[in-house]
């Protein structure tokens, strides 16, 4: 049961854009799709919605093709915002939850419920135009998940909002994934994937370059991150044996280093200084691998 993609390419004339993507996420899960502009991201959603028919290969949801009898379980959040500046919240979101199979009450409770959960209620009989971009979003979020969808599709939907919002829509999209939705959501920013999925397939030029479980990504990564917060100069280390990268910032050292063993000599060389904040080793980050899987190509 879940979403499964199977060997999927689609092709413009000569350019193709998603080359033999195959994974699977697994019903209940929250995966992670990233990768650069241009990667594919966008195509394969459109692709799982039945917007665009692929050149080949197969997408199926719980074993069934998606057509029109099986959309009205999904939502989607698009990475171009698309609401009418015209209409009033309550007029556009009861007419897309309408769309949806909803009544017009059950379509205007659910709004409220979820401006109340923004803390935006004041907004239900505002023009769309007339609200800050962050509060567009939420109207926007919130029209993708009225109908209570079982997928959810997100396309950058923590872009442009400030800290405070991000972390309220964070907070509801695990809500979401708690009561059972499947979500699949693209992100620039590696740390809300690393935060919230447990999987992730990245993509680079439409092809699949790396998926799996987060953890077992990490561990197949020799390379390690070393992080040092003292008041000391340890300039010395970027030559030290094993060391492959020195950054510093302020007090904070990091160094990449080329497998955890060389952490026990740069740990007794740097202890007989004194003091230390922080001496920590850590598996490489997610903008790490994505960086060396896609960014120095």
């Amino acid at each position: 049961m879940g979403l499964s993609i199977k060997n999927l390419t689609m092709r413009f004339n000569e350019h193709t854009a998603v080359d033999d993507l195959s994974l699977h996420v697994e019903q209940g899960e929250m995966y992670g799709f990233l990768g650069g502009n241009g990667a594919g991201k966008t195509t394969t959603f459109r692709m799982i919605l039945n917007l665009l028919k692929p050149t080949s290969g197969s997408i199926t949801w719980n074993d069934k093709h998606i057509n029109y009898d099986v959309t009205d379980m999904i939502g989607y959040l698009p990475e171009d915002r698309g609401l009418h500046p015209k209409l009033t919240v309550e007029e556009q979101v009861t007419y897309l939850g309408r769309l949806k199979g909803m009544s017009q009450k059950d379509s205007k409770d659910a709004l409220k419920y979820w401006l109340k959960r923004f803390d935006v209620s004041e907004n239900f009989s505002k023009k769309i135009g007339s609200l800050s971009k962050g509060n567009q979003q939420k109207i926007q979020l919130i029209a993708s998940i009225i109908h209570n969808p079982k997928l959810i599709i997100l396309d950058e939907p923590f872009s442009g909002l400030d800290p405070v919002n991000v972390e309220l829509l964070k907070e509801a999209v695990k809500e979401l994934n708690k009561n059972g939705a499947t979500i699949i959501f693209s992100s620039h920013r590696m740390e809300h994937v690393e935060e919230l999925c447990e999987s992730i397939c990245i993509l680079n030029k439409g092809k699949q370059v790396l998926s799996g479980k987060i953890s077992d990504i990490k561990r197949s990564y020799k390379e390690k991150r070393m992080t040092i917060v003292g008041n000391y100069d340890l300039a010395f280390l970027e030559n030290a044996p094993g060391v492959l990268e020195y950054t510093k910032m302020n007090e904070t050292v990091i160094l990449k280093i080329a497998e955890e063993s060389y952490a026990k000599d740069i740990y007794e060389t740097i202890s007989s200084l004194g003091y230390f904040k922080k001496i920590s080793v850590e598996d490489p980050t997610l903008n790490e691998i994505f960086i060396e899987k896609v960014g120095k190509n």
